[in-house]
């Protein structure tokens, strides 16, 4: 799985109300809806910024906060293409994986916002085409890579019946 897009960086400790506000999430179930205002407590104006495709680039701690799945289907379908970070909250980055979201562990100091990302899951790398280097990414379990070109864990058994690893 090869993803290519732009950097949006933030900082540690990105909360999952950060991600989406309580304010929203209980008004509705579309996600469409909500992903209009992934991220505004931190930047108002990051959906008009991105792009199909482009990364969350991320500190420490990313997801932190409570297990709902709405932020991690919040961020997919506002057609983020992965987040990258130093490290994620086990249950968010337990929940982006069964969501068909793919997160990455990785050393994102070496990420600006904006710069051109190509990230190539099966290799285990991330190359910053903007700064010219290529950063090792902690590699994914094999199953965690099949559920993502699945599509996610309800795709994944849609596709398969139930799992299929083998």
């Amino acid at each position: 799985m090869r993803l290519q897009g732009r950097a949006h960086k933030f900082g540690n400790d990105i909360n999952t109300d950060y991600i989406i506000s309580g304010k929203y999430k209980f008004k509705t179930l579309d996600m469409n809806e909500l992903a209009k205002h992934v991220m505004e407590d931190l930047d108002p104006d990051f959906y008009q910024k991105i792009r199909p495709g482009d990364f969350i680039v991320a500190g420490t701690n990313f997801g932190c906060g409570s297990s709902r799945e709405q932020a991690p289907l919040v961020i997919k379908h506002a057609r983020i293409g992965a987040v990258l970070a130093k490290s994620f909250a086990r249950i968010f980055f337990r929940n982006a994986i069964n969501t068909g979201l793919p997160v990455v562990e990785c050393d994102t100091d070496q990420i600006e916002a904006g710069d051109e990302i190509v990230l190539d899951l099966a290799a285990g790398v991330c190359e910053n085409r903007t700064r010219g280097v290529t950063i090792p990414v902690k590699p994914l379990p094999e199953v965690m890579l099949r559920i993502l070109q699945d599509g996610g864990l309800a795709a994944h058994f849609k596709k398969h019946g139930g799992f299929n690893f083998g």
